[in-house]
């Protein structure tokens, strides 16, 4: 990116919140703090209202307001590639509020962008595999969305898998991620005194009660990082038959899917994984065709399996 482009890509970051770090800015752009210092005086030669705190950042004077944001072809595209992941993944509220913004970026478009728009539209879809299952609770989504941003708490029935009990729980909301097929809740419960994952699509009654809450809770991104570096993982190499590889394409990444390479006719896959039992039993839907390299625990457990298998389903009475 040349020298101009970058600053007038910035510019586009500084209308976009209300404060933007020059940290921000030089990791977006990959240049030094140095070099975000001068494309800014840059900017604020060319008349452009800024305002800089050291250790805060910088913002746009209150009042001061641009031309209309052009769009490349290539961002008109993302937008309607966008536009086909919200229609398929999320509820219908969600999915209308994003076709609402996606007529006002259409009608800022140059006819040519307009006209690509119309031939791409039925070109990309986005399609549910067959194992995912329904976007039940989806409709919680922009309730939840508007909690969040509004600090207040909300009120659950909650359907708890391990216990099969239904229970009424009081959360201050984190965030939402979307995972394996499903939407997922972070929040702080009440209740349990500690932050919990909620499955959307097992909140049974969702309500947002008139009280706001005034603790500090960590990003999402925070969060998910710091569970993530306390889950412990283990990792798994298995050799794969080349023939049978391709069917495990759309389960792998639900059991830990790292990498992989080929081997003559096999391919080593690497796995790490949260639970060493889960991955013995999706093993064996196709042992047959593969060889556990480690660790140790995992021919363990399959040798333990096998045999019980072959004990209630094989065993002969004379």
């Amino acid at each position: 990116m040349n020298r101009i482009d970058r600053i007038s890509a910035i510019l586009i970051q500084l209308q976009s919140r209300r404060v933007v770090k020059a940290s921000d800015i030089a990791e977006r752009f990959n240049i030094s703090l140095r070099t975000v210092y001068r494309d800014v005086k840059t900017l604020e030669e060319a008349g452009i209202p800024l305002i800089g705190e050291a250790g805060v950042g910088y913002s746009i004077m209150d009042g001061y307001r641009l031309p209309p944001v052009m769009f490349t072809k290539e961002e008109a595209t993302a937008f309607l590639t966008a536009e086909k992941f919200v229609e398929t993944l999320t509820d219908a509220s969600t999915a209308a509020q994003y076709k609402s913004a996606m007529y006002k970026v259409r009608a800022i478009l140059k006819t040519a962008e307009k006209d690509m728009l119309e031939s791409m539209d039925g070109r990309i879809e986005v399609v549910k595999s067959m194992n995912m299952p329904e976007m039940a609770g989806a409709d919680h989504i922009q309730p939840i969305l508007q909690a969040i941003s509004q600090k207040k708490v909300l009120s659950l029935n909650y359907f708890a898998q391990h216990s099969q009990e239904h229970t009424k729980r009081f959360v201050e909301p984190v965030g939402i991620f979307f995972m394996s097929g499903a939407w997922h809740l972070i929040a702080y419960c009440r209740l349990r005194k500690a932050y919990r994952d909620f499955r959307i699509d097992r909140v049974k009654n969702l309500a947002t009660i008139d009280e706001h809450y005034t603790d500090e809770h960590p990003s999402l991104k925070d969060y998910i990082a710091q569970k993530t570096k306390e889950k412990e993982l283990d990792a798994v190499v298995i050799l794969v038959d080349k023939d049978i590889h391709s069917h495990l394409e759309s389960q792998k990444y639900y059991s830990g899917f790292i990498s992989e390479k080929r081997i003559g006719d096999t391919i080593e896959m690497t796995f790490l994984t949260a639970s060493m039992e889960g991955f013995a039993h999706w093993y064996m839907m196709f042992g047959e065709s593969a060889e556990i390299i480690s660790p140790d625990s995992l021919h363990d457990r399959v040798r333990e399996i096998t045999e019980k298998l072959m004990q209630r389903n094989f065993s002969i009475s004379y």
